[in-house]
């Protein structure tokens, strides 16, 4: 009822029925029947504007990559009469749309030998695939300069302007501050890198070969970073070489400083290895303290070792002023024989030598007793030094037996054979009045000379134990006692004998 009052009268006479559903029955054609009157093909009935269904891809054209996204129209501009023209539009060459920003430097060669649809600044910024044979250039992009902007090298766009490339220094900084000037390539920086990467330098062995310092030995294991210090631009690749102290520590603290050492580390080593030295017996004999003798098998580490003096206390020590045997061997006469080892002769003092032989320790053949208070004499030159010089407590080591302490006097080594006879009321016989030290037998008394009864005439061919028959047991022992013996012919030859007979 609502409805059919708001007719008026006026729209009675009007009819309803009969009318075109085509649009253009109610709309203005505005392409004035280019595309013909099925117009629901590219538009909808919710807006006009928006054309949704039209497929480009059917016309001359179709649009790809960027194109896709770019409004109808950018391209579609309205004519002389003020309404978009769909058709007749020129797009054979991109400058027909587009404006050339190279202003013809590349003509004729079209866009696409270097651009695509999917973005005009592929080639300016190398982030998508770009058309662009470079290989064609004069200057071919290989290894890590495949990657490189474009806007890297053509600063500001403008690729038509002639660029240096035939030193890479054209374009890089050179991180070594022209240190390789001077070589034979003049720092050309192919002899040690490539296109692939500035690291790793193939600089290896056998280009080192090639300097003046030639890696050998533990020298060709050790890495570059070792030598060539600091890391980064600063590293400094031209080095003294000239003493191995350039670049080592010295490990023995300056000991080999002087002359005629002067620090020349290859008399005893070499570049295959700090250990083992190569210092040989034949060269310690050039040294103040030459290797004889037991010495000759002792190992280095036995006497050049830390903490023979304070200065050396955590390295080992080469250089020795005091070079007495003191220094490495203990003194096992506790200071017995200070006063004759520092004896001298020959310029020098006699030290442990005056005794010993580096040949071994038990050669005594050296020391001189007659310069002793005790002279061997006789037989005694045969007796063992222990037969006279006793260690204490039953040791046998005579090292420490008290030298000094040994007696002069014979009763101090011998037993008294004669159970003290001769020693009556303190008046000592010495034993040298009868024996000598060549021999115990036969005595050597002075009868005549001694005794009340010198001997004469057939009595000097008598053996004593045919007078001296008084033998007594002593302790277990016989003894035969020389007094009393009688003087009395009678006592050995009988009463018929008359002393005139004799």
């Amino acid at each position: 009822e609502s409805e059919r009052a708001g007719i008026r009268m006026k729209d009675l006479n009007k009819s309803f029925l009969g009318i075109s559903n085509a649009c253009v029955a109610c709309h203005q054609d505005p392409h004035q029947g280019r595309f013909g009157k099925k117009c629901e093909q590219c538009h909808s009935t919710n807006d006009w504007k928006v054309v949704g269904k039209f497929d480009h891809s059917k016309t001359r054209y179709p649009l790809t990559g960027a194109h896709v996204q770019v409004t109808c129209a950018k391209c579609h501009t309205a004519g002389a009469d003020g309404l978009p023209r769909w058709t007749g539009l020129k797009f054979g060459r991109c400058a027909d749309c587009h404006a050339d920003p190279h202003q013809g430097k590349f003509a004729p060669k079209p866009c696409e030998s270097c651009h695509t649809t999917s973005g005009w600044r592929t080639v300016s910024t190398g982030l998508v695939q770009t058309n662009f044979d470079h290989s064609k250039t004069k200057y071919p992009l290989l290894g890590e300069h495949i990657s490189v902007h474009c806007s890297a090298c053509h600063k500001g766009g403008d690729f038509n302007k002639p660029l240096a490339f035939n030193k890479c220094t054209d374009c890089h900084i050179d991180p070594h501050r022209g240190q390789f000037k001077g070589r034979a390539d003049k720092g050309e920086c192919s002899s040690c890198h490539t296109v692939d990467g500035f690291k790793p330098s193939n600089f290896g062995l056998k280009e080192h070969a090639a300097t003046a310092y030639p890696l050998e030995g533990k020298h060709s294991a050790v890495g570059c970073e070792k030598c060539h210090i600091p890391a980064g631009v600063a590293t400094v690749y031209k080095l003294k070489f000239a003493s191995c102290t350039d670049c080592h520590k010295d490990e023995h603290r300056g000991q080999f400083a002087v002359a005629p050492h002067l620090n020349h580390c290859q008399d005893c080593h070499t570049v295959q290895g700090f250990r083992p030295s190569t210092f040989t017996l034949v060269m310690h004999r050039t040294t103040r303290f030459s290797l004889a003798g037991a010495h000759l098998a002792t190992p280095c580490g036995d006497c050049h070792k830390p903490g023979i003096t304070a200065q050396f206390k955590d390295i080992a020590q080469y250089r020795f002023e005091d070079r007495s045997c003191a220094v490495c061997h203990r003194d096992p006469h506790k200071g017995q024989f200070r006063d004759r080892m520092s004896r001298v002769s020959g310029g020098k003092q006699a030290g442990c030598e005056a005794c010993h032989s580096v040949a071994t320790w038990g050669d005594l053949s050296r020391f001189d007793h007659s310069t002793t208070r005790f002279p061997l004499l006789g037989s005694h030159r045969a007796v063992s030094c222990d037969a006279c010089h006793k260690p204490p407590n039953l040791e046998v080591k005579l090292a420490n037996a008290d030298f000094h302490a040994a007696p002069s006097a014979c009763e101090g080594c011998h037993a008294d054979v004669h159970a003290g006879q001769f020693s009556e009321s303190r008046k000592v016989i010495g034993c040298a009045s009868c024996h000598n030290s060549a021999k115990w037998k036969p005595s050597i008394f002075d009868h005549d000379k001694r005794t009340a009864f010198p001997l004469q005439g057939e009595h000097r061919n008598v053996s004593c134990d045919g007078c001296h028959k008084n033998v007594k047991v002593i302790n277990d022992k016989r003894v035969l006692f020389y007094k009393p013996t009688p003087k009395e012919c009678s006592a050995c030859h009988g009463p018929e004998i008359k002393k005139s007979r004799v």
